[in-house]
């Protein structure tokens, strides 16, 4: 028999998951089409009630997401311009409806390699909390997503919230995708980058994620440390070259070609780039993007 619960409380949701074996219900963006016409066939475990894995609090170390917030709460939430490369991917996931729906967490723990959310929050190094009866760990967001659809979660755990550390919501940060069309797309390439400039101006740091170019989103580390220390007026053009996205692993298919992708994913790269430089440079486009200073 096919049980359906609905916990008040976290402790309720946790003494349910080390029970049995459920499928966690936020959102349900993905798991209602998903279903298709097919009866539902698994244990239901809804936290949508659940208020505490709501909302984006601050502590002395860290930014922390709940993992119950919706994509439209992110992109209204006051936060450092280092979080802009998160706000423009909130608009990039489907229709508005979704937005308001659909969570962050759920997002990851779907692991799909065109995750809209995992290049913006790889750069800014997020972590993923796991709560379990008892136990709390935290696991980077790049050692939790394993591949297409498989994460590190264990059956009797829930994500209960995303965690960035203060010391990396420094900078400005720019997301871009590229689809077959505007809006409600799936990712040929996208890609988030985050810059800080030095007093000399700079390149002191710089983060660079891709993602549906591989079965997860990658950090072009490679990349990173050829950028740091150079002047932010320069044009990166000389500097991005195809090596750098060696490491990716596109396929073919209908969205698009494997040498496709490393092609788009070094021009939005570089796109990305000029635009986060071009947001620390100038405070009034950081207003026009709707991003607190």
């Amino acid at each position: 028999m096919v049980r359906y619960a609905k916990p008040q409380s976290l402790d309720e949701a946790l003494a349910l998951l080390s029970a049995g074996t459920w499928t966690i219900l936020a959102g349900g963006t993905d798991f209602y089409p998903a279903q298709g016409n097919r009866p539902i066939r698994e244990n239901i475990l809804d936290i949508n009630d659940l208020a505490q894995l709501r909302g984006i609090a601050i502590t002395d170390t860290h930014f922390v997401i709940g993992a119950g917030t919706s994509w439209t709460e992110v992109a209204r939430a006051e936060l450092p311009p280092a979080f802009t490369a998160l706000k423009q991917a909130s608009a990039e996931v489907g229709s508005v409806q979704i937005q308001n729906t659909a969570t962050l967490a759920g997002n990851l723990c779907n692991a799909s390699p065109a995750a809209d959310g995992v290049p913006a929050l790889l750069i800014l190094d997020a972590e993923v909390e796991l709560r379990s009866i008892g136990q709390t760990r935290v696991v980077p967001l790049q050692d939790f997503v394993l591949g297409n659809r498989k994460t590190a979660r264990e059956p009797n755990e829930l994500v209960t919230a995303i965690r960035i550390p203060k010391a990396s919501a420094s900078g400005s940060s720019s997301f871009y995708k590229l689809g077959a069309r505007r809006y409600l797309v799936i990712s040929i390439a996208m890609t988030a980058v985050r810059i800080e400039l030095d007093q000399g101006g700079s390149i002191a740091d710089v983060a660079i994620a891709v993602g549906a170019c591989s079965a997860t989103a990658q950090r072009l580390r490679g990349l990173e440390s050829t950028l740091r220390g150079l002047p932010a007026q320069d044009n990166f053009d000389d500097h991005v070259q195809p090596e750098h996205f060696d490491t990716l692993t596109p396929i073919d298919d209908v969205r698009g070609s494997a040498d496709y992708r490393r092609e788009a994913a070094r021009e939005i790269v570089l796109r990305a780039l000029k635009e986060a430089v071009a947001l620390q440079l100038d405070p009034l486009s950081r207003l026009a993007n709707g991003v607190a200073a």
